[in-house]
């Protein structure tokens, strides 16, 4: 989990005998936040963080099971590292996370290898849990599953594992949408908000500690407030965000269409730190579809939304996630969101084939569409969106924008590498830059001159102050 071992590894931590522990956190960012406290936990509790498995006394795997592919990589790879208890140093492999908490019990009996097994509610907990296992005290269970009800304040600590100029920011935990086909209310609970001075702490330590872009996140962050004494909102949160003096971009994922108000539009367009990008999934746009997935808003009002962030926000760029072979999706139904992301061209997307998970309403779905026809389907829009974030990309070049800078690179000419802010860590492309070396985490003004589908390349200018 380390990107900096110099941070998590002190010297005095290099020779001991035993508690040095490795993290390998799978799935989302709200997942990595979730390490990144059980990280600053054991560091408390006197253990030393190593980015190296095979120098671990103990490995933790912070598990996803969003989707069957998340779920066979969180299988996998405790397997993987269950085979370093065979060969290496390792002698206690923990599994935590979203796996544990759907499937309790059964782990226990089907995975022997793994010592302790704990759920998204008992992470806070992470450095007992462990001691005891150390001390070979079971208690009467290898797991500690209880209900999903942590919710990470200001009080934990974090150890920051993405570079040291961006860090994610979980404003809520949990959800109450109860998407037919969705597994999340089972093992994150029902939708609860921090307190925004709570969360207001936790951004300001963020930005005294160097991090210059924060990425709000949450299952839903246009949620935000409703539970809260007060109904706080989203825009007003941003909007405080934007007031913190060290911030310089403020990125804004995981808002639902039904609930993005024109007043968090009109806070992205009139606040300049705050990133004119917005990552809306909408997972499909057939109204009998989106009645099915127990989504609410129809075609009509999402196009309607979309239009509107594109007038409030003329140079917004747009980011949205699809679910593909949903039950019932007929190819006329395939052929509308075709149509529609053509018609609407969205800057990025993504699309997830529709995962059949047990315990979900959409599971017991009749018409079934086979898995081939899935990934036939998923194939097609991204190929199409290919072109269209190509022409987007193309339509770009001879435009100057703000670069943050995250290291060297490796191509010809192009010697940097960093993100505009239509760009987002990990999910959306990167640009390539001409320019002196830079310090990474330098922000800096750039011009477009060459475009992929993807990825952009672009010079350093000097821009008048």
């Amino acid at each position: 989990m380390a990107s900096n071992r110099e941070k998590y590894w002190p010297e005095s931590c290099q020779n001991k005998v035993r508690n040095t522990i490795h993290i390998v956190s799978l799935g989302c960012p709200k997942n990595l936040i979730d390490s990144e406290v059980m990280a600053a936990l054991l560091v408390k509790a006197g253990a030393c963080i190593t980015e190296y498995p095979e120098e671990a006394d103990v490995i933790l795997i912070n598990t996803c099971t969003f989707v069957l592919p998340a779920k066979k990589e969180s299988i996998d790879e405790i397997f993987r590292m269950a085979r370093m208890k065979e060969v290496g140093r390792c002698k206690q492999l923990v599994v935590a996370g979203c796996l544990p908490q759907r499937y309790g019990n059964i782990l226990e009996q089907e995975i022997p290898e793994v010592d302790l097994f704990i759920g998204t509610g008992d992470i806070h907990e992470i450095a007992d849990l462990i001691n005891n296992i150390q001390k070979n005290d079971f208690r009467s269970s290898r797991s500690h599953i209880g209900k999903p009800t942590f919710l990470m304040t200001s009080s934990y600590a974090r150890i920051i594992s993405t570079p040291p100029y961006t860090a994610y920011l979980k404003i809520a935990e949990g959800c109450s949408n109860y998407c037919s086909y969705c597994v999340i209310p089972m093992v994150r609970g029902a939708f609860r908000s921090r307190q925004m001075d709570d969360i207001l702490t936790e951004a300001v330590g963020l930005a005294e500690g160097g991090v210059k872009e924060i990425i709000v996140t949450a299952q839903e962050t246009t949620a935000y407030g409703r539970d809260l004494p007060g109904k706080p909102t989203l825009a007003e949160l941003m909007k405080k965000l934007a007031s913190i003096e060290k911030v310089r971009w403020i990125r804004l994922l995981y808002t639902y269409p039904a609930s993005l108000t024109d007043e968090i539009l009109q806070i992205i367009s009139d606040e300049e730190k705050i990133c004119k990008y917005i990552d809306i999934p909408i997972q499909h746009i057939n109204d009998g579809i989106l009645t099915s997935m127990n989504r609410r808003g129809t075609r009509t009002f999402i196009k309607n939304i979309i239009m509107k962030a594109r007038d409030i926000i003329p140079d917004v760029a747009l980011r949205t996630s699809l679910i593909v072979g949903f039950p019932g999706e007929t190819t006329e139904k395939f052929e509308e969101l075709v149509t529609f992301i053509h018609e609407m061209r969205f800057d990025h997307l993504g699309v997830f084939v529709y995962s059949q998970e047990e315990g979900t309403q959409a599971a017991e779905f009749p018409v079934q569409i086979p898995e081939e026809e899935k990934k036939g389907r998923r194939d097609i829009i991204m190929e199409d969106q290919a072109i269209i974030s190509y022409d987007i990309n193309q339509s770009l070049i001879g435009s100057i924008h703000e670069v943050l800078i995250e290291g060297n690179s490796d191509v010809p000419e192009f010697t940097q590498i960093g993100r505009l802010s239509r760009q987002s860590p990990d999910i959306d492309g990167v640009t390539y830059v001409n320019a002196e070396e830079k310090r990474p985490g330098e922000i800096i003004h750039c011009k477009i001159v060459m475009a992929e589908e993807y990825d952009l390349y672009a010079e350093e200018v000097d821009v008048p102050s």
